[in-house]
Order: structure tokens, then sequence, then C-alpha cells
């Protein structure tokens, strides 16, 4: 009798040579199953998934061929490949012609912060970055005060929010000392010297568990600290916690829990950087570092209420993060606010000599760069699309309609000129599934193990189920995906030459603006753009030119500015829901 992993075999030799897209048909899963060699007949079952048809001559050609490929697939399967190997192939997000001059570092223009007296806790504890580290700076706060309030908080309001994987406190408390120690004898390194942060545990931590949020890698320690977490460390920063995020990066479930929305706990953070967004959102950390493939900065800061920066694929190393797609992977910050993002990010951009796929892109936050010098376009067709569907009254096309409309009266009050655009017309659906194949590729140890079995989700879109299915991807067509993503880069590129930010709903009806930015690479910041009357927090998108944060994070600063909605915060209860 065959295993289940002799039959995941199979399915990956036939995706490989690229004759299979779904599910077996009886002949050729008889066939395989008895193990039977590759005949005309196995190819000519295959074909009828494949959607592609050969002449019994041109099958009996494919057989000594087939076989050697098998022999092929079967040899590099005996060679393990740990997931921070990656292919040699590097994605490049900047479109023939494009040139990126390296500059040279230059310091941050802040802008400025009144003194305050220092308040209670619970205020202290939502202050954003720009203002928690003039309190450091002035030493009307010391960071073990900061990093033991985090940490009280966090271990309050955890048993709700289930948004940690592993307390930091020793490590923190090191930091947190040291960071005093320097500060007092004048050796401040900056805005982020002293601020308490958390990880996604995606992120690798030497003497930490690095779970991934999946139960087969629960006990994972990896002996080396990420990049980000080295920069992060040299900038004084004080890392408190492992943040929750769904398992393999997808969604807000993990091996222990979900993941709640501090605004409405009965609701999950959404994902994949659900702890990063929750925890920030709540007053539990001072910042977080998260990723995003598809979505993951996005959504969970639309569902918390947390300000969300994509940078542009390629700025930030993201050696020593788990890899689920190559060419789709960034890291980025989750504050609590726009300036706090671009804090971050100066912290922790540039190459690593690690990861090949980082670019040496300039990037100089300036506080006193005003947007209005800035072509900002806004997205017509999203923000014109009806709030019902007009052909049925039942379906909502544009939920957030209210808000979004709202927004651009804020535009036209603090002077900002919209241009309408639009966006590319693309198969961007169809692309998906290069992150599909690559996130297979990442996990084919798991799959062909059986190990997939020890993940929460099971559903048909969760990612044991993709990892199968992804393995009949024809090697053929994940080449031509990328050859139309080039189309998009292009077209992208064209778009962004017209103006220098893109307004856009975050989640009307039909918007493809994550997907497509998300394969074209492009940075966005997610911010909070008002309330619904239960309560929970929407959001409003702003999206930039490949390696141009400074100028998206200045109008999305202004934009924050005139409204203010990242300054009401949530109020977590102290047990959970009845109903989890």
């Amino acid at each position: 009798m065959e295993t289940s992993v002799d039959r995941r075999h199979f399915m990956g030799y036939f995706a490989g040579v690229g004759l299979g897209s779904t599910l077996f048909p009886g002949v050729l899963w008889a066939k395989i199953s008895a193990g039977a060699d590759i005949t005309v007949e196995t190819i000519a079952s295959a074909e009828e998934v494949a959607g592609i048809h050969f002449e019994a001559a041109e099958r009996e050609l494919m057989l000594d061929g087939l076989k050697q490929q098998e022999q092929r697939i079967e040899a590099l399967h005996k060679i393990p490949l740990s997931n921070s190997v990656s292919p040699a192939i590097v994605f490049d997000p900047l479109p023939p012609g494009k040139k990126i001059t390296p500059e040279p570092r230059r310091p941050m223009v802040r802008s400025k912060v009144a003194p305050r007296a220092v308040p209670a806790d619970d205020e202290l504890a939502f202050l954003p970055v720009t203002e928690l580290s003039e309190l450091l700076r002035r030493k009307r706060v010391t960071s073990v005060q900061l990093t033991q309030m985090y940490l009280a908080r966090l271990k309050k309001y955890d048993p709700v929010l289930k948004c940690v994987i592993s307390l930091t406190e020793d490590r923190a408390l090191r930091q947190a000392h040291a960071a005093d120690a320097e500060i007092a004898r004048g050796n401040y390194r900056g805005p982020l010297h002293g601020i308490p942060w958390g990880a996604k545990d995606l992120l690798a931590v030497r003497g930490y568990k690095t779970t991934w949020g999946a139960g087969p890698f629960k006990e994972q320690v990896i002996d080396a600290d990420a990049t980000v977490v080295q920069r992060l460390d040299a900038a004084g920063a004080v890392l408190v916690a492992k943040l929750t995020l769904g398992e393999l990066a997808q969604g807000d479930i993990w091996f222990g829990a979900t993941t709640k929305n501090p605004w409405k706990v009965d609701q999950g953070s959404s994902g994949s950087s659900a702890g990063p967004a929750s925890a920030t959102a709540a007053g539990l950390v001072g910042f977080a570092i998260g990723s995003e493939t598809l979505g993951s900065i996005s959504s969970p800061s639309t569902r918390c209420g947390a300000t969300g920066l994509r940078p542009t694929f390629g700025r930030v190393p993201r050696t020593g993060a788990m890899a689920l797609s190559w060419s789709m992977d960034k890291l980025g910050p989750l504050c609590r606010s726009v300036e706090d993002c671009a804090i971050v990010l100066d912290a922790i951009y540039g190459p690593d000599g690690q990861d090949n796929s980082v670019i040496p892109a300039g990037y100089h936050w300036n506080a006193q760069l005003s947007p209005k010098s800035l072509r900002v376009g806004f997205v017509k067709s999203a923000f014109d699309s009806p709030q019902i569907d007009p052909k049925d009254a039942t379906r909502t096309l544009h939920a957030t309609k209210q808000f979004d409309d709202a927004a651009l009266d804020v535009f036209k009050r603090i002077g900002i000129n919209l241009i309408p655009v639009e966006l590319p017309d693309l198969q961007y659906d169809a692309m998906r599934i290069i992150l599909t194949a690559e996130a297979a590729a990442a996990f084919d140890d798991l799959t062909r193990s059986n190990r997939d079995k020890e993940l929460v989700q099971q559903g048909k879109f969760d990612w044991p189920n993709t990892f199968r299915t992804s393995r009949f991807i024809p090697a053929v067509d994940y080449v031509n995906a990328n050859r139309l993503r080039s189309i998009a880069i292009q077209k992208w590129d064209d778009l962004m030459r017209t103006v220098d930010v893109i307004v856009t709903p975050t989640g009307a009806a039909n918007l493809s603006q994550l997907v497509a930015t998300n394969l074209t690479g492009h940075p966005a910041v997610i911010l909070p753009n008002g309330f619904r009357d239960d309560g929970t927090p929407v959001s409003l998108t702003f999206l930039g030119g490949l390696f141009e944060e400074s100028k998206l994070l200045a109008v999305a600063r202004a934009y924050q500015d005139a409204t203010g909605f990242h300054l009401k915060h949530p109020v977590v209860p102290l047990t959970p829901p009845a109903h989890p």
C-alpha cells in the first residue's frame, strides 16, 4: 500500500515536468500507486488535467525524457534545503532603464515635539515613538521604566488578545539598563534608543524560539539574530516580545490561539502580522516589525487601527526571516503614527551583504517636506464605486464609502489637489500563482513529510491544501506569470511617472491595488481613517513610487495630522469574550 508521502512525491514529479495542475485522474493514480513505470497511458491521463494534448507519437518520444526528469527530481528530494536558502534567481522590481543611484546616509529631519509632563502609564503606553523618544532623551522617563511598563501590559492583556508567543524579558531588561546607562553618559543613539518593541515571530532572535506561528516549528530555535533585529539592537531599541503571526504567515490563527482585535476582542486581528498590529494598537509595545507578502501588514493595520508601512521590495533585508515568497516578502514597521514608521525605516533599511534582493537606494526622512509640492493622485473609480450593488441590493460593494468620501474633503481642506488616476488593468489574480508556487517550494519538505497535518488550519484555502495544489503549477506557467509581472512593473512605473503618491480606498470592491503592488514591489502606508458604529476602525491606503518612501510618508503624515484618528485608543477588557 502506498503512503501519502509516496503519493505526494509523484504529485510533485508531475508538477515538475509541467503535466499536472490539479488531482490525478483515476487511471494515472492507479498506475502510479501500483508502482508502474511512466507510460504513454499515464502521460495521456496527465494531459487531461493539464489542459494540453499530445499525439501518440509525441508521447512515445517523451517517455525517456520524463523518466530522466523523474531521476533528477528524486535526486533533488534527497538534498535537504533549509527555509533560509534562497533561489539563485533574484527578483528586481525596477523596470528596464530605471536606475537607482546609491546615496550617502543623511540625518533625519524630524518634526518638533513640544516638551510635556510625563503622563500616567495608561496614557504613556500609547504615546508614539516621536514623543516617547523625547521623554527618554530629556531623561524624564527611563528605558527600564518603559520596558517594565510594557512587559506588565503584555502580561496583563495577552490572556485576552493572544498576541504574544514569547516574552524576551531577560534580554529586554539587560538592553534597557544599558540604554539608560548610555543616555545618562550623554551617549544618545537616536530616537529608538531605549524604546521597547515587538518582533513578528518569523524573525530569528538568538536564544529564543522562532516558531513561525506553526505547530511543526513551535520548538524551533535559530541560533542567530535577524538583520532587522541586529539593526534595531544597534539603534538601542529594546526587544520585549516575539509576537504572533498566523501559522506560516497566513491569517491570525496560530498554534496556540487566535490573536484578537483590541477594539473588538470577539474578532480576530486579521493577519498575518496579527500580533504586531494588535500589540501596537493596544499599547503593549512602542512599535513592532511585521511582514507582508500579500496583505499581511495592510490587513491587520486596517483591522486594528495601527499605522503600517510596507516598504518597497528590496528596501529592507530579510536575512533571518522566514521565507514564504522570495520575490514578494517584505519587512516593515507597524506603529502608532506615520512619522514613527519613517523613523523605524531609517534604522532598518539598506543592504546587509546577505539578502541579494536588497537594492542600495537612498532614504531620507524629512518632516519639513511639504506635501503640497508633490503630485498626489487618487483612484477615481474606486472612490466613485457605489456602496450597494445596483444589481443586488443585498450586496455591499464599498463598505467604507462614507469614510473614503470624507477623506477627499480632508485633502481639499489641507490644500492638496488630487489628480484622478486609474490603475493598470491586468490579470493580477492570475499572477498569484507566483506566490503559491514559491510558498510550496519554501515548505516542500513539510508537504512531502506529511507534517503539514500538524498545522491548525486545514481548510480548502489554507496552507496545507494550497501547498499541495501548488505542486501542480507547471514550471512554464510560473515563468510566464513572471513575464506578465514584467509588463505590470512597466505599466505601474509609467503610472508613477505621472504622480508621486496615490490615495486609494483600502478595500473597495474589485480593487486590485493590494495584489498589484505586492507583485510590483511598490510601497504603501495604511493608516486609520475613522470608526464604524461598533467602534472598529477603517483605513485608507497611500501608494508610492519604488524607493520613494519619503514622499509617500510626507503625504500620509499630512493627512494623519489633519484627521487625528490615530490618537484614539482601544479599551481592552481583562477577560476573554464568552464565545471566542
